[in-house]
């Protein structure tokens, strides 16, 4: 583990009996990164995740979380918050006295009413559990993961149940918190999330890592699409086409800007008028998808 390694799993694999749901995968994450870690179904992120988390122990191989065993509840526990799906709050309780309770659970101190404010709580920290909205709830979960600054937070699904307001007001909150140094391991469905705001991603797929890198690097690998309407044949586009409609036809490319100047010289030439021409680049939707195919 290197100096700025936060997070370093080497060979971990978990099984269930003969299943194995994570295969010798091996990662670093380092200090104030944003890291995302995204899973087809069944990919085993969710063992990975409990096992960096510290909730149960790998089959084989090794984990460090701080240098230690995430399962070390001295060295590890009070420096790390965990942003769970569902966290099961007693609901006669008021916000602000969960979040304490959570709190002093933790081991960190803070200040509950600060907390609740950078959570988008505030108007609620007098209201009961049981009278918050879900979205309302997510935010709660995201305050209790919060308290402290702790120097490492698991984020499960952040922004489930929030309106977009909301998630903008969330990652808004998130953003600040890793600009002053925290680690963030992130996993959720909204890839475009992933695509912005992860300093890295890693894509699981049967128990391994497929893919790691940032989202620009991830993308560089697979083709763009330009689209563009020409009344022309086919046979006739001097590019391997696919036709998306009546002359609506899309290319597959690895250098958009050579086959886009290419294309337009072909159609001056031949007199052929282009219409609605555009390029789109790969998402993270278009790499996930080829994971799971």
């Amino acid at each position: 583990m290197t100096s700025n390694t936060l997070i370093e799993a080497k060979e971990l694999s978990v099984r269930y009996g003969d299943f194995i749901a994570v295969d010798r995968l091996s990662l670093a994450i380092a200090q104030g990164e944003l890291y995302a870690l995204l899973g087809t179904n069944g990919a085993g992120k969710t063992s990975t995740l409990e096992t960096l988390q510290g909730h149960r122990g790998p089959s084989s191989g090794r984990v460090a979380v701080f240098g230690a065993d995430p399962r070390d509840i001295k060295k590890v526990r009070p420096r790390t918050g965990i942003m769970l799906q569902e966290s099961g709050f007693a609901p006669t309780l008021k916000v602000a006295e969960t979040v304490q309770l959570f709190g002093d659970l933790s081991g960190r101190i803070d200040d509950a009413r600060r907390v609740v404010d950078v959570a988008g709580l505030s108007d609620k920290a007098n209201v009961r559990v049981s009278q918050l909205s879900g979205g309302e709830k997510r935010k709660l979960d995201f305050a209790t993961a919060i308290f402290g600054n702790p120097e490492l937070i698991f984020l499960d699904e952040p922004t489930v149940g929030l309106d977009i307001g909301a998630r903008d007001q969330l990652w808004a909150a998130i953003n600040e918190i890793r600009d002053q140094g925290c680690t963030i391991v992130l996993t959720t469905h909204y890839l475009e999330e992933a695509e912005q705001y992860a300093n890295r991603i890693g894509l699981m797929h049967h128990g391994k890592i497929q893919m790691e890198g940032c989202f620009s690097d991830l993308a560089s690998s697979f083709p763009a699409k330009i689209h563009f309407e020409a009344a022309a044949e086919k046979a006739a586009i001097p590019f391997p086409v696919e036709a998306e409609g009546p002359y609506a036809w899309a290319i597959s490319t690895e250098n958009a800007e050579r086959d886009v100047f290419e294309l337009q010289s072909w159609a001056r030439q031949q007199g052929i008028g282009i219409h609605g021409l555009s390029v789109r680049r790969a998402n993270l939707d278009d790499i996930f998808r080829t994971l799971s195919h």
